[in-house]
């Protein structure tokens, strides 16, 4: 597909792998929505969350390489506020191309002390955040004859961890909902992935997973990121929000692959 002059809408864009997608969809040509929470705090993360600067920030970056933007907040789980985003789209940009499901969070604890809420927390951002982007989305990519969708998953939705279980849970979760509506929009002309990032130094990692990882390794926090990916990965590197942006900028032009799962992970996982 000829991204010049798509609508495109990626959420969780405030920062990290949704910025760098969002910029990248706006480099191949597409005017781009961007979207991520308002408030940057949530009282079931254990990191600060992007917020509405953050999304300034992104907005300003797209408006610079001379492409339209709206930048919008949005809870994508809250359908309320999803359907508003998707009529400012449409109003605005004058209809959708390609929607990038990107917003999710994270936490870590062993599955006998985590807290229920935290669990649910997670697959209402990670798996109900994915469907309902859909969901409303579908809509407007049918008025314009067919579309992407390209869901953001992780390796960790295909090689569960220890501590990690609510994430690794809703990741596979997300890969197989991506199969699924793929069959079902296949008719309709929508192609949709999932796209699988690898290890990248984010707030996740460094505020998350570092203190896990250090304890199993046994390696201050300061050097855990760097040994895991050097053990992890063929290519003994990180990757980059930048790598992971030419991957979704693939999966949005790709003309013939649907229902797939593309890894970015310099080998850190095969499977």
């Amino acid at each position: 597909m000829e991204l010049n002059g798509k609508v495109a809408l990626v959420t969780g864009a405030g920062r990290g792998i949704g910025r760098a997608i969002a910029l990248a969809l706006a480099e191949a040509g597409c005017d781009v929505a961007v979207s991520d929470v308002a408030a940057g705090e949530d009282p079931q993360v254990p990191y600060l969350l992007s917020n509405s600067t953050d999304l300034a920030l992104t907005a300003g970056a797209i408006e610079n390489l001379g492409r339209r933007v709206i930048a919008e907040p949005a809870d994508v789980t809250s359908m309320p506020q999803l359907a508003r985003l998707m009529e400012m789209v449409e109003t605005n940009l004058g209809g959708l191309d390609i929607v990038v499901a990107n917003a999710a969070i994270i936490e870590a604890a062993p599955v006998e002390s985590m807290a229920e809420r935290v669990w649910d927390r997670i697959f209402e951002v990670n798996v109900k955040g994915v469907f309902l982007t859909a969901q409303a989305a579908i809509p407007l990519l049918r008025r314009r004859g067919g579309g992407r969708i390209v869901a953001v998953a992780s390796v960790a939705g295909k090689t569960g961890r220890a501590g990690l279980s609510a994430y690794c849970a809703s990741k596979a979760a997300v890969i197989s909902f991506t199969q699924a509506l793929a069959e079902e929009l296949g008719p309709s002309g929508i192609a949709v992935n999932a796209l699988c990032p690898g290890y990248i130094k984010t707030a996740m990692w460094t505020q998350v997973l570092n203190p896990v990882l250090a304890a199993m390794l046994g390696v201050p926090e300061s050097e855990v990121f760097e040994r895991f990916v050097a053990q992890q990965t063929f290519l003994g590197r990180q990757q980059t929000p930048e790598e992971i942006a030419d991957g979704a900028v693939y999966l949005c032009r790709a003309e013939n692959v649907t229902g797939t799962t593309l890894t970015i992970a310099g080998g850190g996982e095969v499977h």
